[in-house]
């Protein structure tokens, strides 16, 4: 594909050929498509089309005027005053419910999240891990936060990596609970004891176990098994429980319960807000809580200690931020790999006429397939804990360093997985021709990551984009003692390097990288977009392929969100140059797009038609209207009032 204002190239003209197809018009509108259009009857009789009955077979609400497809199957949700949509129907309804108590963005987003690692077990936790993006409307200024813990001290970093899969020797120091409370502090109005009462009602009395997390669960019934404290929450019985059947975690209850109680003591015994919620912090990471992590580790052979949970911290910070087509996007710094992923990808495509090509088409698949390419070889290449490692951040987000690597990206061929480009001002002593040094190990393929995200706006313009993890899917498996809790899984392999010399080479106390990319867009200072997505590797391709078609595309948030969506996989890892590459599409992408996209020399393969990522965000207009969106492809709901 030809950069904005060269003449385009002959492959891609054949490219555009072997693909164009004739649409044909449409001459009855079905009640479907009446309601997606707001459109009464008369309005039809204004533009020229035929009235509809208004009674009989051809009535709106007729069974013959249905239509044989859906556009979309979720609706868009007007949040005038504000609204969450997050990974679950109870999660997003929990933060609504602080927002109708008076509470703010943040109070909202604690909520939520608490509810989550209830409801979403398998990928959302307390003791797991996470950024936030949040827009402080009233200061003008958007901030990140890091809730993300490290690597035991006592790590061994010549272990086994498939001991740092699952278990005892897994286990990180969990960052989320101290996001929670420094969310609550900077930004909440509300009790914590307010934002932890509906999780711990779900814990505690129960909920209906959505299918999927049953599937789950059974999925991982062997890992789950290993560690009695696990099986006694998720294997009631000796068995995993059935799809809709009420699952409680009553440990995890009895946990929330008493953070909130810590909290109330101190507030009775005249301490302020702020005070009160460090008394809820210190019970969790030097308390009681604290203290039985530290000796159900130390029992079953684990690193973590009470020294790693009280030397922890949250960590606030700037965004990572670049400009596409005039807008401001702000996304998680390092150690999120996909705050730079997601800004490079943008860079690259950037170049580009996109708006010109053909939403889903070959043309603009192929652009965005190459450019997560050019963008994932830089990131696994330089990206690591900086507290560790020096990173070339601002060459990386460069204007001029996109413009070097775009020069990569042929409209007429697939490119082999590249070498990492030679950023400004890396470290000459980490560069060895492009390539790491080779462990002794073989082992050296990635496992995956799973998540949760969350965005919410309120009343005031704030808003906050949340993504958080346990890792790959149950994190460790293991529930850490008596506290209902499992643990993130981020020293494994994908989240770390395989390769002795790489800067991200799992280490005692180093931060691990994370997939999680929450977003915020402006436009001249004005909250256009608040966003992100669960997906382990394909988080950034998710976000990427979504704001192409918001920003190029023109879409509406819920057509955007259900848009068919592609992801890239690598064998063994993208941390090797060479690396094969697979391309992942849901199989409602068109048969010409995966054909053209083969005969350039993409290797495809369908997955299921809603299969990749899962998008939760709001999309304001320019005239202030502010929707919300979920995806179908999980429990995604969004709450707007």
């Amino acid at each position: 594909m030809p950069e904005a204002g060269s003449a385009p190239s002959p492959g891609t003209a054949a490219i555009a050929a072997a693909t164009s197809t004739a649409s044909a018009d449409r001459t009855r509108f079905d009640r479907r498509e009446l309601l997606a259009a707001g459109l009464a009857g008369a309005a039809f009789v204004a533009t020229g089309t035929r009235a509809i009955a208004q009674s009989g077979d051809r009535a709106p609400d007729a069974p013959r005027t249905g239509t044989a497809t859906v556009a979309q199957h979720r609706p868009e949700v007007p949040m005038p005053h504000g609204g969450v949509t997050a990974g679950h129907p109870l999660a997003a309804m929990a933060g609504m419910r602080m927002l109708l108590q008076g509470g703010s963005a943040a109070d909202a987003a604690v909520a939520a999240m608490a509810v989550l690692n209830v409801v979403e077990p398998w990928a959302s936790s307390a003791a797991g891990n996470g950024f936030a993006t949040c827009l402080d409307r009233k200061a003008g200024k958007v901030v990140s936060l890091a809730f993300t813990g490290g690597a035991p001290r006592l790590l061994d970093p010549n272990v086994d990596p498939e001991e740092l899969d699952s278990g005892p020797k897994a286990v990180t120091v969990p960052g989320a609970f101290g996001g929670w409370i420094a969310l609550a502090r900077r930004f909440g109005r509300l009790p914590l004891a307010t934002l932890l009462e509906p999780a711990i009602g779900y814990a505690r009395d129960g909920h209906p176990l959505d299918p999927s997390i049953a599937l789950f669960i059974r999925r991982q019934q062997a890992g789950l098994a290993r560690y009695p404290t696990s099986a006694a929450i998720f294997l009631p019985g000796g068995q995993p429980p059935a799809p809709r059947a009420i699952f409680r975690n009553t440990p995890l209850a009895r946990t929330l319960q008493a953070l909130a109680d810590a909290e109330t003591r101190a507030r009775k015994g005249g301490a302020d807000r702020d005070h009160a919620l460090q008394a809820a912090y210190d019970y969790f990471y030097s308390g009681p809580i604290a203290q039985e992590f530290a000796r159900f580790s130390r029992e079953t052979g684990g690193w973590l200690r009470l020294d790693d949970l009280t030397a922890y911290r949250p960590r606030w910070d700037d965004p990572v931020t670049t400009s596409y087509r005039g807008l401001d996007i702000y996304c998680s710094p390092l150690t999120s790999r996909t705050g730079l992923e997601l800004c490079e990808q943008l860079n690259l495509v950037e170049g580009f006429d996109i708006a010109q090509l053909a939403a889903g088409g070959p043309e603009v698949s192929h652009l965005v397939i190459e450019a997560i390419k050019v963008a994932k070889a830089d990131v696994y290449r330089y990206a690591a804990d900086p507290a560790h490692a020096r990173t070339p951040v601002a060459a990386l987000l460069s204007k001029r360093y996109a413009a070097q690597r775009r020069r990569l990206i042929d409209p007429a061929r697939a490119m082999a997985y590249p070498q990492g480009g030679d950023a400004d001002s890396f470290p000459q002593a980490m560069r060895e021709g492009g390539r790491p040094i080779r462990l002794a190990t073989r082992d050296e393929r990635s496992r995956g990551g799973d998540t949760t995200s969350l965005s919410v706006v309120d009343a005031d313009g704030n808003a906050i984009a949340v993504t958080t993890t346990v890792g790959g899917g149950f994190g460790t498996s293991m529930v850490m003692g008596d506290t209902g809790l499992l643990f993130n899984n981020g020293l494994r392999l994908g989240s770390t390097s395989p390769y002795d010399g790489h800067p991200n080479k799992v280490a005692p106390g180093q931060v691990a990288l994370l997939g999680n990319g929450p977003t915020i867009l402006l436009d001249k200072g004005r909250l256009r977009l608040v966003c992100g997505s669960p997906g382990g590797e394909t988080i950034g391709q998710t976000q990427f392929q979504f704001l192409v078609n918001v920003i190029d595309h023109g879409m509406p948030i819920q057509a955007a969100i259900e848009a068919p969506r592609f992801a890239l996989n690598a064998a063994p890892n993208f941390y090797r140059p060479g690396a094969a590459i697979t391309v992942q599409m849901e199989s409602r992408v068109s048969p010409a797009t995966v054909q053209a996209l083969a005969a350039l020399g993409h290797r495809t393969e369908a997955v299921g038609p809603y299969a990749i990522g899962s998008i939760q965000g709001v999309l304001v207009d320019p005239s202030g209207t502010r929707m919300g969106g979920a995806d179908p492809r999980r429990m995604g709901y969004a709450i707007g009032y």
